[in-house]
């Protein structure tokens, strides 16, 4: 008899699967490793939520909207839209994995840079995909002329980036949508922290493509729901091969209600963007180099007491803080972040916290 790894495609067991920031048990934890916010979600998300589960959550037995419909009127009205240019996700890695089903596989390229979003390499592996990678340098300027260039059939294109969180102007993105003559998919996770998005330009360039989440600003990771912005014909395509039911009636519900609370979240952002300019500003002063960030965490190149920086002084920062209980994340597998330690922005609390473990592991105090 055969084994299953006979069996399944070739391909299949050679994978490897994406790799989380640690999520740690126990609550004593203070967790900056994978961008969540900081605060809670908008008190009209817990009433949404009651409000499908009550009389012993009898409507749980039925089936969500399919399409996620009212939900994708509401982002349409958001964005200035119609509703058959949004689709909604289980989170927004549900919507890149979508893309890569229609416009990936193992006869065409599939385009990003990097460093990225880490999560591309695997849904293009999992198509059994070929990949066209290009390289960022330490200025982290777009390679638009490179872009311009590449074989691929639909490229993705953090901005802000993660994990630097450099943004990039919508000058420079259209004109990459220009030049590029496949599909551009610019993923806005951290849009709402930015100065600019590239929402506006929609309606003028078809082969855009606009991805969100609503699991860092609108805080709601665990609810995972995201969605995407395009024209009418890339919308056709992704709901041929989307999921039945794929976001549930608890996500929707909580969804709609966070999307119309703007105020509660615009306070939310701005008190996360404060703190975030404040310890860019300190940690800066003390001589560490730090990108701009136009997103909800800082990527920090620390250096020791004697001035040194790198790999070796970004690994013993990174295990100091982890024997202190703080978590945040290291990228030591690509030349360009593995000096640089991503520190998603907390609670100022936290923050403070972090900083005099930082002075203690400077100190040389155990």
């Amino acid at each position: 008899m055969s084994t299953p790894n006979e069996l399944a495609r070739p391909h299949v067991p050679q994978l490897h699967a994406y790799t989380p920031g640690f999520q740690p048990t126990g609550n004593d934890w203070i967790k900056l490793n994978t961008n969540e916010s900081p605060y809670p979600p908008s008190p009209k998300v817990s009433e949404a939520i009651r409000a499908v589960v009550r009389e012993d959550g009898a409507a749980l037995r039925l089936y969500p909207s399919p399409t996620s419909a009212p939900l994708r009127s509401q982002v349409a009205e958001i964005h200035d839209v119609s509703s058959d240019q949004v689709i909604i996700g289980n989170g927004s890695d549900d919507i890149l994995n979508l893309l890569v089903r229609v416009f990936g596989g193992p006869d065409v390229s599939t385009g990003y840079t990097l460093p990225s979003y880490s999560l591309y390499p695997v849904l293009v592996a999992i198509q059994d995909g070929r990949v066209s990678t290009i390289e960022f340098d330490r200025s982290m300027a777009l390679p638009v002329e490179q872009i311009a260039r590449s074989d691929a059939r639909a490229f993705f294109l953090t901005s802000p980036n993660a994990p630097t969180g450099v943004g990039f102007s919508n000058r420079v993105i259209e004109e990459v949508l220009e030049k590029f003559s496949g599909l551009l998919v610019v993923d806005e996770a951290y849009a709402p922290f930015a100065d600019e998005n590239v929402t506006i330009l929609l309606n003028r360039y078809p082969n855009l493509v606009v991805v969100r989440t609503l699991s860092k600003a609108h805080a709601l990771a665990g609810m995972r729901v995201g969605y995407a912005l395009t024209s009418v014909e890339t919308i056709g395509l992704l709901d041929r091969v989307r999921d039945s039911y794929n976001v549930n009636q608890l996500s929707q519900a909580a969804a709609a209600a966070a999307l119309s609370d703007s105020i509660y979240y615009d306070g939310v952002i701005g008190r996360i963007k404060r703190t975030r300019d404040y310890w860019l500003a300190v940690w800066r002063d003390r001589g560490w180099f730090i990108y701009d960030s136009a997103a909800n965490f800082l990527f920090v190149e620390p250096c020791d007491s004697t001035g040194q920086s790198g790999p070796t002084v970004a690994a013993s920062l990174f295990e100091f803080l982890k024997s202190k209980k703080i978590l945040v994340r290291s990228f030591p597998s690509h030349a360009l972040t593995a000096p640089f330690l991503r520190i998603s922005v907390g609670t100022d609390d936290e923050m403070v916290a972090v900083d005099k473990a930082i002075q203690a592991w400077l100190n040389h105090d155990p």
